[in-house]
């Protein structure tokens, strides 16, 4: 069982192995958290990277694939830009 063997290497751990395991994890989350924020600073979107939920973009897209979206307001939209909105669900809604 892997809870049961993952428990018992807490419980033999000294606390301060459990306090740099914990501030490991910690620095971890906070680097993946300064990274998003930074990509929403500079894309100027709230969700920066979405995937692609449903086969609906396909042939360009499938299911899976991850996009990265900008937000530049000085670029007018052209003939044949993906646009994307936030839906009823709190999903982002991509359309062609």
């Amino acid at each position: 069982m892997l809870s049961i063997d993952f428990l018992d290497d807490v419980r033999r751990m000294n606390k301060r192995q459990l306090y740099y395991q914990v501030l490991n994890f910690g620095m971890i989350v906070s680097s993946a958290l300064m990274i998003w924020k930074g990509l929403m600073v500079v894309t100027g979107s709230e969700s920066p990277i979405v995937v692609v939920l449903s086969g609906s973009m396909e042939p360009a897209f499938h299911r899976g694939d991850l996009l990265f979206l900008t937000n530049r307001v000085e670029d007018p939209i052209r003939v044949g830009e993906i646009l994307s909105k936030n839906s009823q669900r709190g999903l982002c809604d991509m359309s062609r």
